[in-house]
């Protein structure tokens, strides 16, 4: 097992990760700009370094810099987290040729999942169901494009093949506005990603987002460890997750889930990931896959059992995976909001100084932050400033307690998306579940 490792991220999964290894007896290097020089997870740290100024660029994203970190601090590991450098195949290489060890996948997996239209070829080849769409990436020729679109049937959507985050994608009814879209796309793409790589796949018009999360050491073992549904979302961007997704039944959960253990196992894939899908009338569509801790693993937590953390530490210090598919077994409901340093309802940053910070507690309450009482949230990063999530024996156990966590948090001195998430755990549709990935931002448009 590692002695020491370096967490190339800040926030609250900075202090997640930081956790994880002082349970495990790792000493931690906490990598900061000047921006996070007070905060928690630094000055909880065996060790810190200052990596540049507050822009990511000049820091979280500076390769060197961590890696000189890492150096001078004698670690043996680089956790990435996620964000910043975590899906970044040529950051995985140079962290292993400088001799240390990446806690994630091969850099060749996270190539070869980071080109969405490889990872869908890699997908079709290892049996698991993809969205209809083109072979590959689209033609130069728009007679050829045009083609491709009417075989696929209106509406489609138009994708960056190096997109991510919700960016580089176009939805379109039209044949006529087919070609401008996808040329559109491409410069954005281009511009975005430095790849004008762009692929068309059949817009679905109610789908859920529901994805399987998978665990693989280096030994050709794999496991899934459940589902969840993030179909709460703005912008392609999550809002709430659960676990396990309400109203699917079991039989097709597991054959999918056993789909993406299969497939890690054929491309050789190493550590933590999340398959993502839509789902729509029974059936699932592989979207994209994520070689990374996701921002939602504490739901996962919560219902499995198992500290994720750990165990991708344990998959990239060598060791095999002490469980078997027969082990995992699903317990209760969770539930994770993302709190954001924001407007409820408008979604503008609400950056500046914390005065007052009081979480919630109780019964199945758990709250993944950095913030304390005073702490500045600075306006150069993603505007999350933590995360709670209930757990109960039932779905609605689970959402009784989110009501009474978020009627109990108080965050004073900025705006946050609080009373956002006090409306949706009433809101009817939400109760029922089962909402499509268009709901929250097709009920914010009917706000008055």
């Amino acid at each position: 097992m590692f002695g020491k490792i370096l967490i190339a991220n800040r926030g609250e999964i900075a202090l997640r990760i930081q956790r994880a290894c002082r349970e495990m007896g790792i000493r931690t290097v906490a990598v900061h700009s000047t921006a996070d020089a007070e905060a928690k997870y630094v000055k909880l740290a065996d060790e810190s370094v200052c990596i540049g100024p507050p822009p990511s660029r000049d820091s979280y994203l500076n390769i060197p810099a961590i890696i000189s970190a890492a150096e001078v601090t004698d670690a043996e590991a680089i956790h990435p987290g996620y964000g910043f450098l975590s899906e970044n195949a040529d950051f995985a290489e140079r962290v292993e040729k400088s001799g240390f060890v990446f806690i994630g996948p091969r850099p060749e997996s996270i190539r070869l999942m980071g080109d969405k239209v490889s990872a869908k070829q890699a997908m079709k080849a290892a049996g698991v169901p993809t969205v209809p769409g083109s072979d590959g990436a689209l033609p130069e020729d728009p007679r050829e494009v045009v083609r491709l679109a009417r075989a696929i049937g209106y509406p489609v959507i138009v994708k960056a093949a190096g997109g991510g985050g919700g960016r580089g994608m176009r939805v379109v009814h039209t044949e006529a506005a087919l070609v401008n879209a996808v040329n559109m796309t491409r410069q954005e793409a281009q511009t975005a990603f430095g790849n004008p790589a762009v692929y068309l796949e059949k817009f679905l018009e109610n789908p859920r987002h529901i994805e399987i999360q998978v665990l693989a050491d280096q030994h050709k073992n794999a496991l899934w460890l459940g589902e969840r549904d993030c179909s709460m979302q703005r912008r392609h961007q999550k809002i709430i997750e659960e676990a396990p997704a309400p109203g699917i039944a079991r039989k097709i959960i597991e054959r999918i889930g056993d789909r993406c253990a299969e497939a890690c196992r054929k491309i050789g894939y190493r550590g933590a990931g999340t398959f993502e899908f839509l789902y729509e009338r029974d059936q699932f569509y592989f979207i994209e896959m994520n070689t990374r801790l996701q921002v939602e693993h504490p739901v996962t937590e919560w219902v499995t059992g198992l500290d994720l953390v750990q165990l991708q530490i344990r998959v990239a210090a060598g060791e095999k995976l002490a469980l078997r598919q027969r082990d995992i077994a699903l317990k209760g409901h969770a539930i994770e909001c993302r709190i954001n340093a924001e407007d409820p309802y408008k979604f503008t940053p609400s950056p500046g100084r914390i005065t007052g910070w009081h979480p919630p507690g109780g019964p199945g309450v758990r709250v993944d932050s950095h913030v304390y009482s005073g702490y500045m949230v600075p306006s150069n990063y993603d505007s999350m400033i933590g995360k709670v999530i209930c757990y109960g024996d039932s779905r609605e156990q689970a959402i009784a307690r989110m009501r009474i966590a978020l009627s109990e948090m108080v965050v004073e001195g900025i705006a946050t998306n609080i009373p956002l998430h006090r409306d949706l755990m009433l809101d009817q549709k939400f109760i029922q579940g089962g909402t499509s990935i268009h709901y929250l931002e097709e009920r914010l448009a009917s706000r008055p």
